[in-house]
């Protein structure tokens, strides 16, 4: 990254020396700044032990690991952040050491230098006060743990310039967080909902209503998680808990204030004593009730004060607390009806109102409205970000909605020249949601597939054929229908964390958004077969080599350059690019799918060829859905035959057939339950 190359961490501890790691793992250089070199220590061990966990389960390799472990360095001067890009602290929560910490750092650090605060319950402004560069002070809230909760809350504070907003938001992506902007208010956006949630948990056991083993399992069925508040809070610290409680009781009323056993526990500074006697089931709805109640009634408050949207409160509770629903969505799923009057009884009961964003829902009797697809006009330029990124951005009805509905009015838009397609967070488009087609098929409902994709093939029909440049960023996966819309795209941008693939017949399919027929329109069919029979992957370099990708940039300046390019009148597109020479590295595999070799390729004996490449690929091909390798096939030899239009419509014409194959739904199911599927060509 090169605009913000070398980051600044105050505090070794648990949050500290995991922002060092992301930092590192993401090719930063740091400078771990503590008091002493015991702590230091102590820092790096934690960062060693963390890296060495993440090479056990192949997240990372060896060198990968190594590289990052190199690129920390400790010092206790703290003198020597003095030239470093920016500096988070992650020191104790307490305002007076912040602040102090802050003033320390303004005379010492150069002039364009960012102070970022990990602070969990405080103001950013409050903080920036100390400094005389209040425009250059921003909030960057972690979750824990750092390096592998890909949370991030941005928060600027009241003098925080948008140059340094852009910046930190730069350093989000760089770093691979998932980012929601959030207001600065105490406690910003998921502490607000998340500490009264763990607080009326407390409060159910203080009231009898149930014991510990059952509050935890209710949590746990209710909202999707792997432990219940209890346990949560034996892991993070009961102290942690109760400091931001009593915060928030200052700052917000009674009702955020921390119930009684919740002090007493802090006080005794031991962990909660989980039990072990079975959950009572009859007491599990009544429990449920309780925390979605406080839930509903502070996520309906924050949308009101403006503290977040609900659609980033909905991310921050899926990707930062790991719950299976956002409020909003649990809301809708519950019936706002319903949802609304558990939020009155936990109202009534702590004596504060609703809000009238609430009431008014309920007044509506509607679900809530959630966005997935966000547009943003800037000088003449429609972005439009698919913004459902702890999905890997994956399209199902509403996100193809909305993704027409936006590009419909970029594309209508006297004032828009030109439209950039992106994806928020790790990924483009990872696909199409594969809960979505098994829930179809389940139920005996392949029209609706059908359905949802003759609208996106009408989407990327409409990409394809739009007068205005249509660039799409590629800076993540994009796998499926995802690389079906970079297809439609009149130009690809991509970064160095860019990839392709179609791993459609890997899970008994085939690329149903135009995947048979653009693909060999654009790289020709031995490689369009080598892609989708085999499910070769292709980094960015490799795609930009073969031609589906147009340029490569850095990966902090991706917006800039589409940017730059959307107004470029010799802008490269698909349309008027030279064709490249087939790099040497696929040159001889896509050899094997030319229309005279491709039998013997596909046949089960290819396995068994003496030639090794021969037989690696056929090996590779055996594992996949024999069914859809041979439709696919097919498909693509046929629809080189036809127009577009025709090509596309054969593609569509097949769907119901290979939808309905036990194979696709044994494929498909295979992804959920994270497993290898077994076909039987069925």
């Amino acid at each position: 990254m090169s605009k913000l190359g070398v980051i600044g961490i105050v505090g070794a501890g648990n949050m500290g020396s995991g922002i060092a790691q992301k930092a590192a793992q993401s090719r930063m250089k740091v400078v771990l700044v503590d008091l002493n070199e015991q702590l230091l220590q102590k820092g790096l061990e934690s960062i060693k032990k963390s890296l060495t966990e993440a090479v056990e389960k192949k997240i990372l390799s060896q060198d990968d690991a190594g590289r990052a472990l190199s690129s920390v360095v400790t010092t206790t001067h703290i003198e020597d952040l003095r030239d470093v890009d920016m500096v988070i602290e992650a020191v104790y929560e307490d305002i007076a050491v912040k602040q102090d910490l802050f003033r320390k750092l303004d005379s010492i650090c150069h002039p364009r230098t960012i102070l970022a605060t990990n602070t969990s319950s405080f103001r950013v402004t409050d903080i920036a006060s100390a400094t005389k560069r209040p425009d250059r002070c921003v909030g960057l809230h972690f979750f824990y743990h750092p390096a592998k909760n890909r949370l991030l809350e941005l928060v600027p504070g009241g003098k925080t310039s948008a140059e340094t907003m852009s910046l930190a938001k730069a350093f989000s992506g760089a770093i691979g967080k998932t980012d929601i902007a959030v207001k600065d208010e105490y406690g910003f956006a998921v502490n607000r909902f998340f500490v009264p949630w763990l607080n009326e948990a407390v409060r159910v056991l203080e009231e009898g209503v149930a014991d510990i083993p059952t509050i935890d399992e209710a949590a746990k069925k209710g909202f999707g998680i792997g432990m219940g508040p209890f346990l949560l809070m034996n892991v993070t610290g009961v102290p942690i808990a109760f400091h931001t409680a009593s915060t928030f009781g200052k700052s917000f009323g009674p009702f955020y204030a921390p119930a009684r056993l919740l002090r007493e526990q802090a006080d005794k500074k031991t962990a909660w004593d989980l039990g072990t006697q079975a959950p009572d089931p009859s007491r599990l709805g009544a429990v449920q009730d309780r925390l979605f109640g406080a839930v509903f009634l502070v996520a309906a408050a924050l949308v009101a004060e403006g503290v977040a949207s609900k659609e980033d409160i909905d991310r921050g509770a899926r990707v930062g607390l790991r719950w299976s629903q956002g409020p909003f969505e649990m809301m809708n799923a519950m019936g706002v009806q319903k949802a609304v009057s558990l939020a009155r009884e936990t109202a009534k009961k702590h004596n504060v109102k609703i809000s009238e964003l609430l009431a008014g829902q309920e007044r509506m009797g509607i679900p809530w409205h959630l966005r997935f697809v966000d547009m943003d006009i800037k000088d003449g330029i429609a972005f439009i970000t698919v913004n459902r990124p702890d999905a890997l951005n994956a399209l199902n009805e509403d996100v193809i909605t909305q993704l027409g509905e936006a590009f419909s009015e970029a594309e209508s838009s006297s004032s828009v020249s030109a439209i950039i397609l992106r994806g928020a967070g790790k990924a483009f488009v990872a696909g199409a949601d594969i809960a979505f087609f098994v829930r179809a098929i389940e139920d005996k409902d392949l029209d609706r597939i059908v359905r949802m994709t003759m609208r996106g093939h009408d989407l990327l029909r409409r990409i394809d054929t739009c007068k205005k440049p249509v660039l799409a960023v590629l800076n993540g996966v994009a796998l499926g229908g995802g690389a079906e819309l970079l297809l439609a795209a009149d130009t690809v941008v991509a970064t160095d964390r860019g990839s392709i693939a179609f791993p459609e017949t890997g899970i008994g399919i085939y690329p149903g958004l135009g995947g048979t027929q653009r693909l060999p329109r654009i790289v020709g069919k031995p490689l369009a077969k080598l892609l989708v029979l085999a499910g070769e992957a292709l980094n960015a370099d490799a795609a930009h080599a073969v031609g589906l990708v147009e340029y490569l940039c850095p990966i902090d300046d991706a917006d800039a350059t589409a940017t730059k390019l959307a107004k470029s009148p010799t802008l490269v597109t698909k349309a008027n690019r030279k064709p490249a020479a087939m790099p040497e590295q696929f040159k001889r595999s896509a050899d094997l799918f030319a229309d005279d070799r491709v039998a013997a390729l596909l046949s089960p004996d290819a396995a068994k060829s003496a030639d090794p490449l021969l037989a690696k690929i056929g090996k590779r091909i055996s594992f996949r859905a024999p069914i859809a390798v041979k439709l696919a096939n097919q498909l693509i030899d046929d629809g080189a035959k036809l127009s577009l239009d025709e090509a596309l419509r054969l593609e569509l014409d097949n769907l119901t057939y290979i939808f309905s194959t036990k194979d696709a739904h044994e494929g498909l199911k295979s992804v959920l339950e994270r497993r290898r599927p077994v076909f039987k060509g069925g």
